[in-house]
């Protein structure tokens, strides 16, 4: 059974810098890691995707509205994903989940993912 636990989330004034880790469990089973963000009463907008470099091709997509200023990374060694997120806007406030699948294919669709962690809330205010 996998499990996924993020941290690193924190209340930060526009502009600033989070890096958010995603530590998972098997990791190595794993072939698409994702982030994903939520404010409330919407529903999960996916952020990046990273298929994973030991079982897969180590590839990463974003969604346009974050391209630029987010960066999915993995490191393998301690099992982990990270979102570095930068020039943090007003909008980027919410909770950030992390999501895994094992399956070579990745997706931005949140439905193709059945791993997910608690979340780590995200404040950007000043």
């Amino acid at each position: 059974q996998v499990q996924l636990v993020e941290s690193g989330g924190d209340s930060v004034e526009p502009g600033g810098s989070l890096r958010l880790s995603c530590v998972a469990s098997n990791y190595r089973n794993l072939r698409c890691m994702a982030w994903f963000r939520q404010v409330p009463g919407a529903e999960r907008e996916a952020v990046a995707y990273l298929r994973t470099t030991r079982t897969n091709d180590g590839s990463t997509y974003y969604t346009d509205s974050f391209k630029g200023r987010f960066t999915i990374s993995e490191d393998n060694a301690r099992n982990t994903v990270y979102l570095q997120m930068d020039n943090l806007e007003y909008g980027d406030t919410g909770m950030y989940y992390c999501a895994a699948a094992t399956t070579v294919a990745c997706s931005l669709d949140a439905r193709f993912f059945g791993i997910w962690g608690q979340g780590t809330p995200v404040t950007v205010s000043s």
